[in-house]
């Protein structure tokens, strides 16, 4: 049996020399080129999905600017210089985050970063006299709306910085971003420790009095209503992202804030297909 034969008759050692030559055929040469090649390799198991979705997340991430990505101005939780200490630090309690950007007067004014486990020590060791915020800054990093995500993630790289401010282009503050930010383009969610696992749908945030949740949006209406006592309508969807998008009319992106009841949900975390994450306040 010559070669061409035993390749014929082999059929699993025929079929994988095909996708070869199939997806080594030409060199891609345009964006187009470079994601069907993409798509070849991941149907002839060359990479699997995982490996597919960071690559194609790493190619997008090179054309977009921090503004696409960005938590707005509006969203930003800051702390005041010259807050009473119960106030900020019942901000760092409730809010989640490690890190904050410190502002004096206004919110384009920023004085610099406080890290949250920098005044643990303290908080260790009664106080005679009330925390001064000013001696526990660290520099904060500054970044124009323009500038694209494969950059930043080099300067936090660089750097060891995990937040920026941004800037627009009279000098006003924008928002913020973080590294996580960045790598969530490219990867996906990354859950931390404020995430809900998938057989938990709903988390209170803080205390038990808390009227803030990290919510699955994927929980089923009728768990949601069981849950705070109440009637949100499930004739239509079973989950809270299909009551969402329907009450937005489209499919609401990162930062947006959809109320429903007496509920505010923010979007904490969305893809171009559906939402994943939310977080739920409340109304008093």
């Amino acid at each position: 049996m010559n070669n061409e034969d035993r390749s014929t008759n082999d059929s699993g050692e025929k079929s994988w020399i095909e996708k070869i030559k199939q997806i080594f055929s030409s060199t891609p040469k345009t964006r187009n080129d470079i994601n069907e090649f993409l798509h070849n390799a991941r149907d002839a198991a060359l990479i699997d999905n995982d490996e597919y979705t960071i690559i194609e997340g790493a190619l997008e991430v090179k054309d977009t600017q921090v503004r696409e990505v960005m938590v707005d101005r509006t969203q930003m939780i800051v702390i005041k210089s010259d807050e009473p200490q119960e106030v900020f630090l019942s901000t760092i309690v409730n809010s989640g985050h490690s890190r904050f950007p410190v502002i004096g007067a206004t919110n384009d004014e920023i004085l610099g970063l406080l890290h949250a486990k920098d005044l643990i020590p303290l908080l260790l060791k009664p106080q005679s006299q009330p925390i001064s915020l000013k001696q526990y800054l660290r520099p904060i990093h500054k970044v124009p709306e323009s500038k694209r995500l494969i950059n930043l993630l080099k300067d936090f790289r660089e750097t060891h910085k995990h937040m920026a401010i941004v800037f627009d282009e009279y000098g006003g503050v924008s928002g913020l971003i973080t590294i996580e930010d960045v790598l969530e383009e490219i990867v996906g969610n990354i859950e931390d420790e404020f995430d809900v696992d998938d057989d938990q749908f709903i988390k209170q945030l803080g205390n038990p009095e808390s009227h803030d949740f990290i919510v699955n949006a994927l929980t089923p209406i009728e768990d949601f209503n069981t849950y705070f006592h109440c009637a949100l309508d499930a004739s239509e969807f079973d989950t809270l992202a299909g009551l969402i998008t329907q009450k937005a009319g489209h499919l609401p992106q990162r930062n947006e804030t959809i109320s429903l009841d007496k509920f505010d949900f923010k979007v904490l975390h969305a893809d171009k297909r559906r939402l994943h994450l939310l977080r739920m306040t409340k109304q008093s």
